[in-house]
Formats: C-alpha cells, sequence, structure tokens
C-alpha cells in the first residue's frame, strides 16, 4: 500500500508543479511581463532623442510600443478569464506593470521638458498617489483585508494610459496635428484630478482597518 500511496503523492505533487508552471508562463502572465519589459524599451527611444539627440521619429516608434503594451493591459485579464487562468502571480504583476509603465513614462517625459513648469504637478500626483495607494495595500493585505480595485481606477488608468500616448508623440504629433501636446497635457491635470479622487476613496476604504489594527 505504501508503493502506490507514495506514487499517487508523487502525481499530485507533479500535477500541482505543472499547474504553477502553467500559471507563471500562461498567456495572460507573458502578456503581463511583455508590459514590463515595454518600460525600458520606450525610456530607451526617449533617453536617445533627449542625449544623443536623435530625430523624432523615435517618439513614434516610443508610440507604437507604448500604444502594444496598452493594449496588453486589456488583453491579459480578457485571456485570464476566458481561458481559466487566473493566478495569483498575475494579480500580483498585473498592478505592478501598470504603474511601471505610468511612471516610467512620466518621468522619461519630465526629463525631455514634454511635461514642464505647473504641469510636473500633475505627474507628481499621480507618482504619489500610486505608491501611497501601493503601501496602503500592502499593510492591508498583512491584515489579510483586500481593497478590490473599483471601476473608476480602471477609468483613471485607462485616462492616464490615453494622456501618455498624447505626451509620447509629442512634438512629433504636433508637427502633424497641432495641439497633440496640449491635448496631453490637459487629459493628464484631468485623470491627476480623478486619480486623487480614488485615492481618496481607496483611503476611506481601509482607514478604518489601519485605526482597528492599531488599537
Amino acid at each position: 500500500m505504501t508503493a502506490p500511496m507514495n506514487q499517487a503523492t508523487a502525481v499530485r505533487k507533479s500535477e500541482a508543479s505543472g499547474a504553477m508552471n502553467g500559471h507563471a508562463y500562461s498567456l495572460p502572465n507573458l502578456l503581463t511581463y511583455a508590459r514590463i519589459a515595454a518600460v525600458p524599451a520606450v525610456a530607451a527611444c526617449l533617453f536617445a532623442i533627449v542625449i544623443y539627440n536623435a530625430g523624432l521619429w523615435l517618439r513614434w516608434v516610443a508610440l507604437g510600443i507604448f500604444l502594444a503594451a496598452a493594449i496588453t493591459d486589456m488583453l491579459d485579464g480578457w485571456a485570464a478569464r476566458a481561458y481559466g487562468e487566473q493566478s495569483k502571480l498575475g494579480q500580483m504583476l498585473d498592478p505592478i506593470a501598470d504603474k511601471l509603465l505610468v511612471g516610467g513614462c512620466l518621468l522619461m517625459l519630465a526629463a525631455d521638458d514634454t511635461i514642464r513648469g505647473w504641469s510636473l504637478w500633475a505627474a507628481l500626483i499621480i507618482l504619489c498617489r500610486e505608491i501611497l495607494v501601493s503601501g496602503l495595500r500592502e499593510y492591508l493585505a498583512e491584515l489579510r483585508v483586500s481593497v478590490p480595485v473599483s471601476r473608476l481606477a480602471k477609468w483613471k488608468t485607462t485616462l492616464q494610459l490615453v494622456a501618455i500616448g498624447f505626451l509620447l508623440a509629442g512634438p512629433a504629433g504636433d508637427a502633424v496635428i497641432p495641439g497633440i501636446s496640449m491635448t496631453g497635457i490637459t487629459l493628464l491635470w484631468v485623470s491627476a484630478l480623478l486619480t486623487l479622487y480614488t485615492g481618496f476613496d481607496y483611503f476611506r476604504a481601509g482607514v478604518k482597518h489601519i485605526v482597528g489594527s492599531a488599537r
């Protein structure tokens, strides 16, 4: 009896290991990995323009990479639900990938003066909110409290991506259609205000747990 039981245990362990590996290399997670890999690629394009005075055509390359990454943000969630491949790894990496993409692009756009002056405050609001909410989520996770992503927060992320898309086109876009950069700045401010509202919403949802745990 011992041998069959050991074999059954080994099979279960093998299946569990296979399932874990399958989750790690499933289509939704591969799309998330691609979104993370897009961050240094977009940064490299903007860096080449700023440091090496490369042509504005690189802005179109950066925009193309960014749009592909933004599309994966929609596809990975759909694929996870459609194929039943939702995983803890994917749930962890998906918001991280979004924050890396938004944060990396905002920093590089500030570095090349696409975002400048008072508009830097909009970028700062977005970055600070993302850091604060991430910290709040981590703290609440230790208390085993889950704060689900609201529909408004998803719209906030979408608006941020649209604003960054316009700003990545920047001067190259203005040469084709005047006002592209200004449209991006306007959308950036709108998304910053929405970011403040959703950040307060998260804090309000989590503050009762923070106060309760401190007692």
